[in-house]
């Protein structure tokens, strides 16, 4: 297959502030705040080239909406890659999956001093007055919201929870006030530990931790009103190994299925364990999870095994190899017992999954917003949104030729109060201009009600999140 996407994944040198870009259709009147998006846009450093989607150069991409209207801003992330990268001319520090030559006792000092990578290129979010951008090591980066300027590495109030390796998709706990993530603590002794931030702070505090022999790679969790949902992939390295073997982070984790997949919950409340099995199934993100008659149900976009990691080399990718599809899948986790089984949901595929987060997280919910391919050109990239009603098994699709698309922002419309009252906001590559759009849906109907074109391409990117003004 002819990779039509591909200039979705070349670097975008430039940075660039236009205070009005065209719109076709109408915006809402009452859209008023910014969009900020956050992905790799530069692929290459001289004669370097990064391997992984991935392991990109992290640009921040602004879309800020008022009285009808609206601009665009991007800047690259001030990172300590990116000013090493541009002052010396090549790729110095080690990603996801690409990794300068260095010595062993280089690997060592980095394996035990983490975060030689400020790369925050994946998520964003807010901790008490601060905006990060985030990555999986834990040193998120602190941004400007408005001017997109780079303002340091964040300190977490100078706690010192120890981790090497943490997700880029917090969850908010309504009830609770408080951010809650974990982060993996790697070496004879490995444990996940489970922390939350209170309203107003920066320090991190333990809930509970989970030991672990063999450390699994985990990019999302899922939360219920109760607990902190971990499902540990049989995707797991032996850290120590990680000081010997000339392998970047990701080729040092070895998919074992015979193990299966473990799903852990952790009480939020006094940090005991319970878990169940499942077969082995791989996921980056989840979708939700809430209780139910007192077992818990897991929404996740599930994938047989670890594929797409492989398939999204930069190079494979670029070569237009078929990419797996995630699955809607549910598990149900009973009260009563030691396995999990799952149910698909419907027959679309679902990744870059989304909520009304305010509305629907953590609770019995009713849909969900992701990209997703066409079923008539499987294994192409992301050509697709999809809105899936998870109560009636049914799903209404957003398609566009030549057109492909990102993650689904929903934004709640002011005074909502049906679950779907607000719009869609998502960047799409037009692979027949070469140049790409925002996209306006009207989330009820998930019918188009406007575009914004940008003069020039914005690389594939992750995730995003809107802020009011």
């Amino acid at each position: 297959m002819t990779s039509t996407y591909k200039q979705g994944l070349t670097t975008l040198e430039g940075e660039f502030q236009i205070d009005h870009l065209p719109v076709s259709g109408q915006l809402p009147p009452w859209l008023s705040g910014s969009l900020v998006r956050n992905g790799p846009a530069k692929f290459e450093i001289g004669a370097q080239k990064y391997r992984h989607w991935f392991d990109g150069l992290s640009m921040l991409h602004r879309f800020a909406f008022k009285n009808s209207a609206v601009s665009y801003a991007n800047k690259y992330l001030q990172s300590r890659d990116y000013r090493e990268a541009m002052t010396k001319g090549q790729i110095t520090l080690s990603g996801f999956a690409t990794d300068p030559c260095r010595s062993i006792f280089q690997r060592f000092f980095s394996m035990f001093s983490p975060g030689t990578t400020e790369n925050g290129n994946v998520n964003l979010t807010q901790v008490a007055d601060s905006y990060i951008a985030m990555t999986e090591v834990p040193l998120p980066i602190e941004f400007d919201p408005q001017t997109l300027k780079t303002l340091g590495v964040f300190d977490y109030g100078g706690d010192k929870l120890p981790g090497a390796v943490t997700t880029a998709h917090p969850h908010f706990d309504a009830q609770r006030q408080s951010l809650v993530n974990y982060i993996t603590e790697m070496g004879r002794e490995s444990k996940y530990n489970v922390y939350h931030i209170l309203p107003g702070q920066k320090r991190r505090e333990l809930i509970g931790a989970v030991p672990v022999p063999e450390p699994a790679y985990m990019h999302s969790f899922g939360m219920t009103e109760n607990f902190v949902i971990l499902a540990e992939f049989p995707l797991v390295v032996n850290p120590l190994k990680l000081l010997i073997r000339n392998k970047p982070f990701i080729e040092n984790f070895e998919w074992k299925p015979e193990r299966g997949t473990r799903l852990i919950a952790l009480n939020k409340r006094d940090g005991a364990i319970k878990t169940w099995m499942s077969q082995a199934f791989f996921a980056f993100h989840h979708v939700n999870a809430f209780e139910q008659n007192g077992d818990i149900v897991l929404d996740i976009a599930a994938y047989n095994d670890k594929g797409l990691i492989d398939a999204i080399y930069l190079e494979r990718l670029r070569a237009g190899e078929p990419i797996p599809a995630a699955q809607f899948r549910r598990y149900r986790l009973p009260a009563n017992g030691s396995n999990a089984d799952y149910e698909a949901l419907v027959s679309e595929s679902i990744e870059l999954p989304r909520l009304n987060y305010k509305y629907s997280n953590a609770k019995d919910y009713r849909f969900a917003y992701g990209a997703s391919y066409r079923p008539d050109r499987p294994g192409d990239f992301n050509n697709q949104l999809v809105k899936v009603d998870v109560r009636e098994r049914t799903a209404k699709v957003w398609l566009a030729e030549d057109c492909y698309v990102g993650e689904p922002v929903f934004v709640a419309a002011p005074k909502a109060i049906a679950e779907d009252d607000g719009v869609i906001l998502c960047v799409v590559l037009n692979a027949t201009k070469g140049t790409s759009f925002l996209l306006v849906l009207e989330a009820n109907s998930f019918a188009e009600i406007a575009r914004a074109e940008v003069p020039h391409h914005i690389p594939f990117g992750f995730h995003g999140q809107y802020f009011a003004d």
